[in-house]
């Protein structure tokens, strides 16, 4: 079969399709010999020989799901070259090697998935499927009606506006407002810009919900399978069939 090389990458559980584009520029990634150089680079799979980081890329791995309570002072990447700690410190060794859905800062907690589909990984993570994340925020000082209503109109930072997000305050006073923010997007520490521009800085953030799976009762640092109907309900949020076979662990 021929195919994109990044998309070969993320059918076999090397790494989300982005992520695939990442090694590929970083020259970590070499076909039938030399190291490739082309982000649009077909492969035959069944003839050409891929190599990512000196070890072969080898057949289609059994699909893993799994969720994650991230704790704070975690980075959310495979490895770190300072020798910080990852998420993937938290796992144990699986039948077939996962990687982070997205993203979630070093000073934040809370649901992350991890997996080896590519596919749905790529899907998750796309602006094109609007994937709902809902997260409870504490931040310094009261934010008012009118910062409220900003927020969920959008703030300006990097240059653009910020997609509409909804907002529910459970609490506020002069030291601190605790909220609920529900978006869309997946700008890098986009919660943390927006609530910076409207002048109150983030004390404590949480994602409690990904794409309709809710973080409780999974307990600070501990992570657990999927169960069959998440991962059918995730599929059919970026309109996936599911694959022939389809297991858990």
């Amino acid at each position: 079969m021929i195919l994109r090389l990044n998309k070969y990458l993320s059918q076999q559980g090397i790494a989300s399709r982005r992520a695939a584009d990442r090694l590929i520029v970083e020259g970590r990634v070499s076909v039938n010999g030399p190291v490739v150089e082309d982000l649009g680079v077909k492969i035959d799979t069944e003839a050409d020989r891929i190599v990512v980081d000196g070890k072969a890329v080898s057949p289609e791995h059994e699909r893993l799901y799994l969720m994650l309570h991230k704790p704070v002072g975690c980075l959310v990447t495979k490895d770190d070259p300072e020798g910080r700690p990852t998420v993937m410190d938290l796992i144990p060794r699986l039948k077939a090697p996962v990687f982070p859905v997205g993203r979630l800062d070093y000073n934040s907690e809370g649901l992350l998935l991890l997996t080896n589909d590519g596919e749905l990984a790529y899907r998750l993570t796309h602006p094109r499927y609007e994937i709902i994340k809902k997260y409870a925020v504490q931040v310094t000082g009261e934010i008012t009606t009118a910062e409220a209503a900003r927020l969920e109109k959008g703030v300006f930072f990097e240059g653009r506006r910020t997609a509409p997000a909804r907002i529910k305050i459970f609490e506020r006073s002069v030291r601190r407002t605790i909220l609920l923010i529900e978006i869309h997007e997946g700008r890098k520490r986009e919660i943390r810009h927006m609530l910076e521009g409207v002048g109150h800085p983030v004390q404590t953030l949480k994602r409690v919900e990904f794409a309709g799976l809710r973080l409780t009762p999974l307990a600070y640092g501990k992570w657990r399978f999927l169960k069959k109907e998440e991962v059918l309900h995730l599929r059919k949020q970026v309109r996936l069939l599911p694959p022939k076979k389809d297991k858990r662990a």
